[in-house]
C-alpha cells in the first residue's frame, strides 16, 4: 500500500454500505458462502451444485405445494432492496428526549422497516401489528421499486402540495388479493428479521384475507411456529355480510421466530390459585398423578415412558390404569430422578376397594405455574370500549374509528414479553397508538421496563369535526398526540422507574448529496459537489442517519463535546465519534484524539464531514493523527 493510499480518507458515498439501510440480499449470499462455500463459482452461486449439496430437500417437481400470487417475485425485490433513506429527529416535538426509550416514527412502514434492520436486528421481543383489513377502503399505495422514499413522500403530498390519494383496492379488482399481500408481504418478510430467537408475532385480521395471511406467514415464519389464532369476540356487529351472517368476531393469528419458544402463561387469578393446597420448604404446591391420564396414555403412545419406580416399601410400581392395562408416566426415567432428587415426588396410600396402595404423584409448585391462555376469547373488552378510551383522551370527541382495546394488547404484551428484561415491542401499522399506551400501562402494573417502537404512516385522515377541533390532517398527528395524551394522563401513576416519554422521528430522503450530473445546469452541479449535506440539514440530521447506517440504536446515549470550538458528538460512551462542523483544524483531530483516550472504548469509529476540513493538509493528516491514537475506522461524509 502506498503512502497516499494510508492517507487516504475514505468517503461515503451513495455505494457504500454506510449509505444504505442493510443489503439483505448481500447479507444471505455471505451467510451461503459460510455454509455451503464450494458452491460458489466465481463468486456467483452455481445452483447445480447447491441442489446437489441438498440432495433430497430439493423440491423442483412442478407440482409441488406452494402459494403465489401475480406481483410475489416484485412483493420479495422490493423486500430485498436497500433504503437510501433516513428518520430526522424531532426533539421539540417529542417527550423527554434524552431518557426515553421510546419511539415513534411518522413515515411508509415498507421504508421505516429497512432503516431499521441494521440497528435493531434480531431486538424486538414482541410484535403486534393490525394491518388495513381489505375491505375495499383506501389502504395502500404502490410500492416503487426504484425510489420509493420519493414515492412516499409523493404520495403523502410532502413533495406535490396538491398531495395524492392513497389507492383504493376495490372488491371489483381481479387483484383484489394480489393488492393486498403485495403490500403487505415484504412488510412482514423484513418484521422477522427484527424479531429475537425468541420473538413472537400477533397480527389481527378480519377472515378476508385471514386465509392468505396463514400461507404467507407459514412461508415466512415456518409452520413449525404457527403457534395458533385467536378468535376474538369483538363485541359489535360489523355488517351483515352477504350470506345472512352477522360477523361479531375477528382474529389474531400467533407466531413465534424459533419452535423452541412459544408464549408465556399468564399470572392465576385467587381462585385458580387456591388449588396449591399443599406447602413445604419450596412453597405452596399441588399433587397430580404421575401417571398420564386423558390422551396418548397407553404405553405404546410413549414406550419409553413405561418403567417401574420404587415406592416406600420398596416395591416396583408400574404405570397401570384402573382397569389393569398398561399405562405410562408423564416423563422419563432420567426427569424421574431429576424430580426426585429435588423432593418433587410424594407418595400416599389410596384406599381402592377396600386395599391401600401407594399411589405417586409429581408436585407442581404455584412459583412455576400460570395459565395457558384459551384460543377463544370473548370476556375481553369489545370495539365500544375501545372507542370509549380513545375518545377519553380528546375530551370525548370520537377521533378513530375503529381502534382496538388497551385491555387486548395489554393480554398479548403479557403473553410475550418479561416485565423486566427491556423487551422492545414492535408495531408498523400503529393506527390509534393502542399499542404504545398498552406498553405504558402494563409497564405501571408489574413495574416493567419494556420498551415501544411505534410506526404511521402520514395518511390523510377523514375531516370531522373531532379531527378539524385538534387541527389533524395526518393519521401519525393522532397517534402522535394520542401517546402525549396517554402519558399524561397516566403522569400520577408513573414513577421514576417507568419510561414515559417518547421519541419522534420523520422518514425523509438521505441527508447526503448525490453526485448528479446534470449536464443541463453542470454549473449549479458543481458548485454543489463541494457540499456533501443537503440545505436545510441540521448536524443531528446527519449523526442520527450514520445512527441508522451504522446499526446504533437509536436511542443509544449521545453526549456533547466542545473540542477546540467545534461540537463533537460522543455515541455510546466513545465507540462512535462524530464531528460536522466547518473548519476543522489539526487541533480538533488531535484534541479528538485525546477524547478517545480519555474515554477509552474498546473501539472507535470516527466520522467527518467531507468538506469540513479547514483545507487539504488537515485532511491528509487527520486519518494519521488518528491511527497514532488507535482509531483506524475513520470516513467521511
Amino acid at each position: 500500500m502506498s503512502h497516499s493510499e494510508i492517507n487516504q480518507l475514505e468517503k461515503i458515498t451513495g455505494n457504500s454500505p454506510e449509505a444504505k439501510s442493510l443489503d439483505i440480499t448481500q447479507q444471505n449470499i455471505e451467510q451461503l458462502k459460510q455454509l455451503f462455500p464450494d458452491v460458489f463459482s466465481e463468486n456467483k452461486i452455481d445452483f447445480e451444485a447447491l441442489k446437489a449439496v441438498l440432495g433430497e430437500a430439493v423440491d423442483d417437481s412442478e407440482e409441488r405445494y406452494n402459494f403465489t400470487w401475480n406481483g410475489k417475485t416484485k412483493a420479495r425485490q422490493i423486500a430485498q432492496t436497500p433504503s437510501t433513506g433516513t428518520l430526522r429527529p424531532c426533539k421539540q416535538e417529542s417527550v423527554n428526549w434524552d431518557t426515553t426509550e421510546n419511539l415513534f416514527i411518522e413515515g411508509d412502514n415498507l421504508e421505516v422497516l429497512k432503516l431499521l434492520q441494521k440497528s435493531y436486528h434480531k431486538k424486538v421481543k414482541m410484535i403486534y401489528i393490525d394491518p388495513p383489513y381489505n375491505t375495499g377502503r383506501d389502504f395502500v399505495y404502490k410500492d416503487n421499486f426504484h425510489d420509493n422514499i420519493k414515492n412516499y413522500l409523493d404520495v403523502t403530498g410532502q413533495l406535490d402540495i396538491s398531495g395524492k390519494k392513497i389507492s383504493t383496492n376495490l372488491e371489483t379488482s381481479g387483484r383484489f388479493h394480489s393488492d393486498w399481500l403485495n403490500m403487505f408481504y415484504p412488510r412482514l418478510k423484513l418484521a422477522r428479521n427484527l424479531l429475537k430467537d425468541d420473538g413472537v408475532v400477533f397480527i389481527s385480521i378480519d377472515d378476508n384475507e385471514l386465509s392468505s395471511l396463514l400461507k404467507i406467514s407459514h412461508e415466512i415464519f415456518g409452520e413449525d411456529n404457527f403457534i395458533g389464532i385467536i378468535s376474538r369476540s369483538t363485541g359489535t356487529r360489523m355488517g351483515t355480510g352477504s350470506k345472512g351472517l352477522a360477523r361479531e368476531l375477528d382474529y389474531i393469528v400467533a407466531y413465534s421466530k424459533s419452535s423452541e419458544f412459544g408464549l408465556y402463561k399468564l399470572a392465576m387469578t385467587n381462585d385458580e390459585a387456591s388449588i396449591y393446597n399443599e406447602k413445604d420448604d419450596k412453597g405452596r404446591y399441588l399433587l397430580r398423578s404421575l401417571r398420564r391420564t386423558g390422551g396418548e396414555n397407553r404405553r405404546e403412545d410413549r414406550p419409553t415412558m413405561f418403567y417401574p419406580v420404587t415406592s416406600p416399601d420398596n416395591e416396583d410400581v408400574y404405570p397401570l390404569a384402573p382397569e389393569g392395562w398398561e399405562s405410562r408416566w408423564v416423563c422419563g426415567k432420567d426427569t424421574y430422578e431429576q424430580l426426585l432428587a429435588n423432593n418433587e415426588i410424594e407418595w400416599k396410600k389410596v384406599k381402592k376397594a377396600g386395599v391401600e396402595k401407594w399411589q405417586v404423584y409429581q408436585k407442581h409448585y404455584i412459583s412455576d405455574a400460570g395459565r395457558e391462555v384459551s384460543d377463544l376469547w370473548i370476556k375481553e373488552d369489545g370495539n365500544k370500549k375501545a372507542t370509549k378510551e380513545v375518545n377519553s383522551l380528546f375530551d370525548g370527541f370520537k377521533i378513530f374509528d375503529h381502534p382496538k382495546p388497551v385491555q387486548l394488547i395489554r393480554k398479548l404484551i403479557q403473553l410475550g414479553t418479561k416485565p423486566s428484561e427491556g423487551d422492545i415491542v414492535l408495531d408498523f401499522f400503529a393506527g390509534s397508538a393502542t399499542t404504545g399506551q398498552a406498553v405504558l400501562e402494563q409497564n405501571i402494573e408489574d413495574e416493567g421496563n419494556r420498551k415501544f417502537i411505534l410506526v404511521q404512516l402520514r395518511e390523510p385522515i377523514k375531516q370531522t369535526v373531532a379531527t378539524k377541533k385538534f387541527n389533524f390532517k395526518f393519521i401519525s398527528e393522532l397517534s402522535f398526540d394520542r401517546i402525549k395524551r396517554a402519558i399524561n394522563n397516566l403522569s400520577t401513576k408513573i414513577n421514576d422507574n417507568i419510561d414515559s416519554g417518547v421519541k419522534l422521528f420523520k422518514l425523509d430522503e438521505t441527508n447526503i448529496r448525490p453526485w448528479d450530473a446534470n449536464f443541463e445546469n453542470l454549473e449549479l452541479v458543481l458548485q454543489q459537489a463541494t457540499k456533501s449535506i443537503k440545505d436545510g440539514r441540521s448536524s443531528e440530521d446527519v449523526l442520527y442517519e450514520i445512527f441508522l447506517k451504522y446499526g446504533y440504536d437509536l436511542t443509544t446515549p449521545v453526549k456533547t463535546e466542545t473540542v477546540n470550538g467545534k461540537t463533537v458528538y460522543i455515541v455510546g460512551a466513545g465507540a462512535l465519534i462524530v464531528c460536522l462542523d466547518d473548519e476543522i483544524t489539526a487541533e480538533v483531530v488531535e484534541g479528538i484524539a485525546k477524547l478517545k483516550e480519555k474515554l477509552d472504548p474498546e473501539t472507535t469509529q470516527v466520522v467527518f464531514k467531507d468538506a469540513g476540513f479547514a483545507d487539504s493538509n488537515v485532511k491528509t493528516n487527520a486519518i494519521q493523527i488518528l491511527k497514532q491514537a488507535g482509531i483506524d475506522d475513520v470516513k467521511s461524509i
